[in-house]
Order: C-alpha cells, then structure tokens, then sequence
C-alpha cells in the first residue's frame, strides 16, 4: 500500500473513538502525575500561546477535565487594568506562581508582550525591545527557583483558522469566542507570523525551550501536547491504599425523603 503524503496525512483527521480511548489513558497518567507533584512538593508552570482559534482553550480542557483544580490551576487574566498597567510587566503574573504542590497553567501570559501587544502597538518599542532582553534572564531566575516551566506555542494555520472563525460566526454556542480583538487580528496574519518568530528567537532557550503544537487536527494536538507534557515532568505512579466503604450508622436514622416534602424542586423536564 502506498504511503500517504504529508498533504493527506493533514487532512486525515483523526476518529473520534481512536481520540477518546488515547485520551482516556493520558487522563489516567495525568492523574498518577497529579499525586506525585502533590507528595513530591513539584511546582509547574505551563504556559498556552498561539494564534487567535489554535486550539488553546480544548487542550487546556483536555488536560484539567479529569485533575483537581486544587492542583491543577487555570490562570487566564483578563486586559490589565490602568492600575496594572503601571506595574513592572512581570508584576501582575506572579502572585498567580505555583506553591509546592501546583500546576498552573496560564492560557495566555507574559508573552502577550510579545504578540498581541506588539502586534496592535498595545506597547511601546522599547517596552518590547526590553521584554525580549529580559524575559530569558527572568525564565532562568524562575526555573533556578525549582519551578517547572514548560512553554507550548500552537501553531494552526491559515486555512484551518479560516474555517475555525466561520464556525464560530455560525454557531451561536462559539460566538462569544468571536472577540473584535480576534477579527482584527485575522487581517494581520504575516504582522503575527513574525512577532511569532522574533518571540522564539529570543525566548526558545536551553533553560526554557518552547515546543510547538501543529494544531490543526485538533484531536492530534491534544493528545500530542500531553504526552509530551508528561514527558517533561518525571514521576511514579504512587501506591494507593485499597478503600472499601463502611456501613452506614443506622444511629439516629429518620425518615430524610419525607422531609422535603412541602420544598420547591426543580421541574423533571427531561
């Protein structure tokens, strides 16, 4: 049989019961990860850029679905306020940093400096010129502070976000991801493509590299993203000790039905 090329292979997305049962094993390795960051004390930091409809948030989802948001923690700041605005950069984005024990994962980060900010001239030059320059020293301080930092850039491209932004035009369930942010940048894609590629010429470094999600197959990226991440990150599945439930006390027993009797239920329409 011949071997299919690299153009059919992109259109073959993958089946969406291959896509559960690979996701359903990665869950279950995501759970034995979250035992030993929280008795080993690890913390990590994951961070979530890329294009405006790459795929950010379903793989975000993917990986927090199955964990406990005690550990596993979302960070997706909204636009500074004028208050923030006048921080140092990194300022607003720290108090959010794991304690022993975290995963926290920003869906979108300090590297908006480096995008969207550079790109709508949210910034000045030299406010980028200078994140550039000391973004790399402040990921190095980070990561000699034990923190785990792992930095994922996925990469759609242009047809596939064409047709991802129709989607959400149509749908009204994916309208409100449809921001006027995200319909100017559509008209900017080649301003984006080299602020994409300046961010990792400065920033991809050996104590901090950058991994990039081709992302668009969607189901692709978020089982390729966590597997890579639980590679990054070594760890045991833990014991666990077997749990069989008691019988309940029968001490006190009355009849709880009968109680709410009178109390205002929800209608059973379904």
């Amino acid at each position: 049989m011949k071997e299919p090329n690299l153009e059919q292979k992109a259109r073959s997305k993958m089946k969406r019961k291959q896509y559960d049962r690979e996701l359903r094993k990665l869950q279950t390795e995501l759970c034995h990860l979250q035992e030993w960051v929280k008795v080993k004390g690890l913390r990590v930091i994951v961070i979530f850029e890329g294009r405006d409809a790459a795929g950010k948030g379903g793989t975000i989802k993917a990986i927090t679905e199955r964990v406990s948001p005690r550990v596993f923690r979302l960070v997706a700041l909204p636009a500074p306020s004028d208050r923030e605005k006048t921080q140092m950069y990194l300022q607003r984005y720290m108090p959010y940093f794991p304690a022993a024990g975290e995963v926290v994962i920003f869906d979108r980060s300090w590297y908006n400096r480096a995008g969207v900010e550079r790109v709508m001239g949210f910034c000045t030059e030299e406010e980028y010129r200078r994140f550039l320059e000391n973004c790399p020293v402040a990921e190095k301080y980070i990561v000699d502070g034990g923190i785990i930092l792992v930095k994922f850039w996925l990469e759609v491209g242009k047809k596939e976000q064409q047709r991802r932004f129709e989607a959400r035009i149509e749908d009204p369930m994916r309208q409100w991801k449809l921001s006027p942010m995200d319909i100017e940048s559509w008209t900017r894609w080649y301003d984006y493509s080299r602020a994409r590629d300046m961010m990792l010429d400065a920033t991809d470094t050996e104590h901090a590299p950058w991994y990039i999600v081709r992302s668009d197959d969607k189901r692709r990226a978020r089982l390729n993203c966590i597997a890579h991440l639980l590679s990054l990150i070594p760890y045991e599945e833990l014991p666990r000790k077997k749990v069989k439930l008691p019988k309940r006390s029968k001490k006190g027993k009355y009849d709880d039905q009968a109680t709410l009797e009178g109390r205002k239920f929800v209608p059973e329409k379904y």
